[in-house]
């Protein structure tokens, strides 16, 4: 079956040509010939000749040769006219100004530099219609010759003036036909030098843009159409849009339709409507796939049949509706209602029932006659149970609970009258609840070096003690001596033998006197050193002498007061004192005359003995026993007694004596305390490795639980001139705080560790025993169960 073409040889619209000539090649061969007349065109006439044969046309050469002649006659007559409107033209054309021809050149030029290598690739292909044409060479030479242009003076044919302004002209409402990348994203191109490629297939290279940021800003304060300009990707080029197109933006933008006389309101066709018509809009007969189940969605609803069965896809239940309801805060303002239901608080349950519940309770469930009349007799609200129980053969043999209502209404009441609360759980950081404390250097002077060693006892050394002047240190062993150290030397200067285990030894704290109180057994004694000046020395004697006849007054009580003879005098023991059962600790209160002795034992109320020595009086403070003492120390300013038990320290006022507070450590059991100079903050030392600070004006708990110590502390002590405090455990250690305390009230101390002590060796699980300070530097002395007394400064 032969294939028809239309090919179009040329279509050359010329200035001087007012008809032309189209002949159209390969019609099919049944259609005669035609000649074509558009309106928009008077002078053209289209010759629309069938396809014929080369026999054919030799046959009819004859007849078209003629019609050619009488062609050419006609076109002679009309190119005398057209000559004379041609010079016209011309001559309007010579006198055009030179700036208009240099503009014409200017913007060929950019066009040729924005757009290399746009060509029109249309128009004529003479070459090749001579070869198909074969026999018709003559003719197509008459042809060229008639509709051959004259070149104008600019050297250029119609023709070409036709190819440079094709695209110029381009009306088509369709994307930039000069770039062939199609719809994609232009940033492809940001890295190469070209933006695309034409129809021709070479690249179009991008403008040249080196616009900076001031010259774009420049270029918007001068230039009076950059609020209309835009940037085309497409083909790298800045675009001017005209009033149209912004009046068409401007109408997008508000929601308006782009077309201006579009008429939104035009009545509707309707195609189908209530009136029979004659004839069908469609006939068509229906398909096959009318008739038939569909497989796409018998595969769609299996799909959904399997995500239900799965459980991925969830039917929605038709809630059933309920009865009314009444709000009960209806009247509530907004607020309130919105707190009301953001801290909302389920009810509690009400208990499940018991076996005391039951139709057929256990025998030890059901009451005696003794039991249900002392339930008659009690209060409705002070019963644990609000009904009898009985006892019933069957579950059909239970009557109707008569209090049910009654019941129903006190839970109904229990649930919207019971206050409730919620304590929200707060979400702070970790590491901001560590306090930020000051950097130790900050903080000195502090012990931190180990300096002198104290060598001489053979056994434990329980206790220490520094004289107010802080030269001498005495110290008790269980080797049954007592040794006077110089401190500055190390040196022993003399040693004393009380012929017992040294349990705690003390140096009177009033700088006048020099005094040391020793406990051994059962027994206090009383020393008198003679390591001070001769005036200091005589008032120890006076102090000692007491009063004449107090002493067999004092022999008829528990505690027995005796002076020493022959060689304890010599030695240097002045008084002592019989207690009735071992002395754990002997303290003196700040003025040096009143003395305190520590007895534990849980069966007896005699565990405490306060003694006045000028007089030689004793006392026991306490008439009933309240747990086991421990330790106990004097207020250095008001007068108050510290009495530190195993589990609270008890503060008594001596004047009105009555317990004024009670603190309680959070520790086991307490093994040591210590009381600020100042007298408002107390530290205890406990066996379960807890050092407790208690400030007296803040609470009756600890302000501060330290933990520092691997094992049970045995002695803490407060620096009576520095804001420092130690503790000495068993671990071997000895820890030095900053405890800084302050004159404002609303201000809390400062508590830093700042050193880490270690020297004594463990010996039977026994480390560092006793710890107290200097009087007047910072330095800090030690006693351990290695037999040594080591001094840190």
């Amino acid at each position: 079956m032969p294939r028809h073409v239309l090919c179009c040889d040329r279509l050359l619209p010329l200035p001087d040509v007012t008809s032309f000539t189209l002949r159209c090649r390969a019609p099919p061969a049944n259609l005669p010939d035609v000649t074509y007349e558009p309106a928009n065109l008077p002078d053209a006439t289209y010759d629309a000749r069938p396809w014929s044969s080369p026999r054919a046309v030799m046959e009819k050469s004859s007849t078209r040769t003629e019609e050619m002649e009488n062609v050419q006659k006609t076109e002679k007559k009309k190119r005398s006219k057209e000559e004379e409107e041609e010079e016209e033209e011309v001559f309007n054309l010579n006198n055009k100004t030179p700036g208009d021809e240099g503009d014409d050149e200017d913007l060929s030029d950019s066009e040729d530099s924005v757009f290399s290598g746009l060509e029109d690739s249309g128009s004529g292909s003479e070459d090749e219609e001579e070869e198909e044409e074969g026999s018709h060479e003559e003719e197509d030479l008459k042809d060229d010759q008639i509709l051959q242009p004259e070149k104008k003076k600019g050297g250029l044919t119609a023709e070409e003036e036709k190819k440079e302004d094709e695209y110029r002209q381009d009306s088509s409402d369709e994307e930039d036909i000069r770039n062939t990348v199609g719809n994609i994203p232009m940033d492809w191109y940001k890295d190469f030098p070209h933006i695309g490629y034409n129809l021709d297939g070479k690249k179009i290279f991008k403008p040249i843009r080196n616009k900076d940021e001031l010259d774009e800003f420049l270029d918007k304060m001068d230039n009076p159409d950059y609020w209309r300009t835009i940037h085309d990707k497409q083909t790298g080029s800045d675009i001017i849009l005209s009033d149209d197109q912004v009046a068409l933006v401007n109408r997008l933008q508000r929601g308006q339709f782009g077309d201006l006389h579009f008429n939104e309101y035009q009545p509707q066709v309707e195609f189908f409507s209530s009136d029979v018509m004659l004839h069908p809009v469609t006939n068509r007969p229906a398909d096959k796939r009318s008739f038939i189940p569909s497989l796409v969605e018998k595969e769609k609803v299996s799909k959904l049949v399997h995500a239900i069965k799965m459980g991925w896809i969830k039917p929605k239940r038709h809630e059933e509706p309920g009865g009314r309801f009444y709000d009960l805060w209806a009247n509530e303002d907004c607020t309130t209602s919105l707190a009301r239901l953001k801290m909302h608080l389920p009810a509690p349950r009400a208990p499940l029932p018991g076996h005391m519940e039951s139709y057929n309770p256990p025998p030890e469930y059901l009451f005696t006659e003794e039991e249900k009349a002392l339930w008659e007799q009690q209060d409705v609200s002070d019963r644990k149970c609000p009904f009898v129980p009985r006892r019933f053969s069957s579950l059909l043999q239970v009557p109707a609970f008569p209090r049910f209502l009654h019941e129903r209404f006190e839970r109904c009441l229990d649930l919207y009258l019971c206050p409730r609360q919620r304590k929200l759980r707060v979400n702070v950081n970790p590491e901001d609840l560590i306090p930020k404390l000051p950097k130790p250097k900050d903080l000195q002077p502090f012990p931190t070096t180990q300096s002198l060693v104290y060598r001489g006892h053979n056994g434990l050394v329980r206790s220490i003690s520094v004289s107010p002047s802080g030269q001498w240190l005495a110290s008790g062993s269980d080797d049954g001596s007592v040794r006077f150290w110089e401190v500055c030397s190390s040196r022993c200067l003399k040693t004393v033998q009380v012929g017992g285990a040294v349990k705690s030894v003390a140096w009177n704290p009033n700088a006048s006197l020099s005094l040391l109180a020793v406990a051994l057994d059962s027994m206090v004694l009383v020393l008198s050193p003679s390591l001070a000046d001769k005036q200091v020395v005589s008032a120890s004697e006076r102090l000692l002498a007491g009063p004449q006849g107090a002493e067999p007054a004092e022999e008829a009580g528990p505690v027995t007061w005796t002076d020493t003879e022959g060689e304890e005098l010599n030695q240097g023991i002045r008084l002592k004192i019989q207690h009735p059962k071992p002395v754990q600790q002997v303290a003196w209160h700040a003025k040096g005359d009143y003395l305190a002795s520590v007895m534990p034992d849980h069966s007896s109320h005699l565990q405490v003995f306060i003694h006045q020595v000028s007089r030689r009086r004793s006392q026991n403070p306490f008439r009933k026993n309240k747990g086991l003492v421990q330790c106990v120390s004097f207020h250095p300013v008001r007068p108050y007694f510290f009495v530190a038990t195993q589990r609270s320290v008890r503060i008594y006022n001596l004047v009105k004596q009555e317990m004024t507070k009670k603190l309680q450590a959070n520790s086991k059991w307490i093994s040591s305390m210590a009381v600020h100079p100042g007298g408002d903050h107390v530290i205890c030392g406990s066996y379960d490795c807890r050092l407790s600070w208690f400030d007296l004006d803040l609470s009756t708990k600890p302000y501060k639980m330290l933990r520092h110590h691997k094992k049970a502390v045995r002695g803490v002590a407060y620096h009576r001139l520095y804001p420092l405090f130690a503790s000495a455990s068993d671990d071997g250690s000895v820890i030095v705080c900053h405890g800084t305390v302050y004159n404002d009230l609303l201000q809390n101390p400062l508590l830093v560790p700042v050193k880490v002590l270690r020297g004594h060796v463990i010996t039977h699980d026994l480390g560092v025993l006793d710890v107290t300070f200097h009087p007047s530097q910072p330095w800090v002395f030690s006693s351990g169960a290695d037999a040594t007394i080591r001094l840190f400064t």
